[in-house]
């Protein structure tokens, strides 16, 4: 018996290795990174209640209907919890709701979305952690579905896992050729 959960474990293991270097190859091959500007643009919000804080290493709570912007950047949900570093940077934001949402365009303005219970964005680095029910499309490449997913907006590179016995699932689009112009009509018919 043992010997089948360890198998078992090791086909899990290789799959998700083999996994992360299939989307590693494809995403090498179409670059599609977030809009570089969006991190200096300004943080708005709007939310029902807040307690909020712009001071040093403080968080601040957002409540109901919860609405970030940065640039092309856009995060819904119901409560936010928006992290200030030792510069009064917005370093983190962690989101939950049904589902808390979180969309961006790409310097191609390709719209990347993402749904799950919990997003936990990292606003530095520009690394999205998707739990729970976790989704993320990208506009004409594909989507990939599992219990946690995590996307790099710099690389546009997506890892996932999945829980018990789920798995990780999604879709790999092909590239959209364009398309070619019809025959001209034989002149003298």
């Amino acid at each position: 018996m043992k010997a089948t959960a360890r198998s078992r474990r090791a086909k899990r293991s290789r799959l998700k290795l083999s996994l992360g270097l299939l989307c590693l190859g494809v995403f090498a091959l179409q670059p599609a990174l977030a809009k570089q500007d969006d991190r200096n643009q300004p943080m708005n919000f709007q939310a029902k209640t807040t307690d909020a804080y712009n001071a040093p290493n403080t968080i601040s709570t957002l409540k109901g209907n919860v609405i970030l912007t940065q640039g092309t950047l856009k995060v819904t949900g119901a409560v936010a919890k928006v992290h200030l570093d030792a510069d009064t940077q917005i370093a983190r934001v962690v989101v939950t709701g049904t589902p808390a949402h979180i969309q961006q365009l790409d310097d191609n303005n390709n719209l990347m979305q993402g749904d799950a219970a919990t997003l936990d964005y990292d606003n530095i680095n520009g690394i999205a952690v998707l739990i729970g029910n976790a989704s993320v499309t990208q506009q004409g490449r594909g989507e990939f579905h599992g219990d946690k997913l995590t996307y790099n907006t710099n690389t546009s590179l997506i890892t996932g896992e999945a829980g018990g016995e789920g798995v990780v699932h999604g879709t790999f689009l092909p590239k959209q050729k364009p398309a070619t112009p019809a025959p001209k009509p034989a002149e003298g018919h």
